[in-house]
């Protein structure tokens, strides 16, 4: 079993003892239900901003404990502040040391894109994210049959929220575009080796067709991988563990993001 069998089979049974806890009805009379999402492709393709969908992240499997002291409301606000163009928070508890109350203070002190990061497999879950602010969900090609990746993504937009889906592969990504996503992100990490390689984005990024944002997650360090991502057609960029691996995530989001600027200005006072 790899680890991302493991999660998934742990994933199942979480969501399970979650539905007996807390019914649909309840997760209904949230005040974040009934309210309008902020557009996450919107954002991203504003040129006045990065791109860089910043996450908050305070361990990994392959990692350990990234950064278990890390606020949500200091970092989140820093995030904005640098210049980031959305934000993702880590939901799971178990393997990323997450919790929904993150995703909520993020939501509390930010008039932004919000991303849940979760390994989704149930139309609960769903609910879940809309109940606590989120503006976009995240669906994971390699855990989810196609069929049901479709129907969970129009379910999405049926509550409101914007659909990223995720693929690590050609075959992935063949199988799994459908009509109901708004962003497809390419993750460097393969998530049952957790190796990294940015070729992975490189090698996908023309297969996937013009209609939808094209994103690069994961293993992303410098800015100049930024622009060799940008000039091969990604439009924006997650980023977690970079920012968080440090004591002030906000602040080195923020040196990050300023460096990212200076090479873009160079670029373009080059190409004039």
């Amino acid at each position: 079993m790899n680890v991302l069998d493991k999660i998934v089979a742990h994933k199942k049974q979480e969501v399970a003892e979650r539905k007996a806890l807390v019914p649909v009805k309840l997760l209904e009379k949230s005040i974040y239900f009934g309210t309008q999402t902020v557009s996450m492709r919107k954002y991203l393709l504003d040129p006045e901003k990065t791109g860089i969908i910043a996450e908050f992240k305070r361990k990994s499997p392959s990692k350990g404990w990234i950064n278990p002291s890390a606020k949500v409301e200091k970092t989140t606000i820093g995030y904005m502040q640098a210049g980031a163009s959305a934000l993702s928070v880590l939901t799971d508890e178990h393997f990323f040391g997450g919790s929904t109350e993150d995703l909520k203070q993020a939501r509390k002190f930010n008039f932004c894109p919000i991303l849940r990061k979760e390994f989704i497999l149930d139309e609960y879950q769903l609910i879940e994210a809309k109940s606590m602010g989120a503006d976009c969900i995240l669906l994971i090609a390699a855990i989810l049959e196609p069929e049901r990746l479709a129907s969970l993504a129009k379910f999405a937009h049926e509550l409101g929220m914007e659909v990223l889906m995720e693929v690590h592969d050609l075959k992935e990504l063949d199988r799994s575009l459908n009509e109901h996503l708004d962003v497809v992100g390419v993750n460097n990490r393969n998530l049952k080796t957790f190796e990294v390689s940015v070729e992975t984005s490189l090698s996908l990024v023309e297969k996937i067709p013009e209609g939808f944002v094209k994103i690069s997650e994961s293993g992303i360090s410098s800015p100049q991988t930024l622009i060799t991502l940008l000039e091969a057609g990604y439009q924006g960029f997650l980023i977690g563990e970079s920012f968080m691996k440090n004591i002030r995530p906000h602040q080195a989001a923020y040196n990050f993001m300023n460096d990212f600027r200076t090479l873009l200005s160079e670029k373009t006072l080059n190409a004039l």
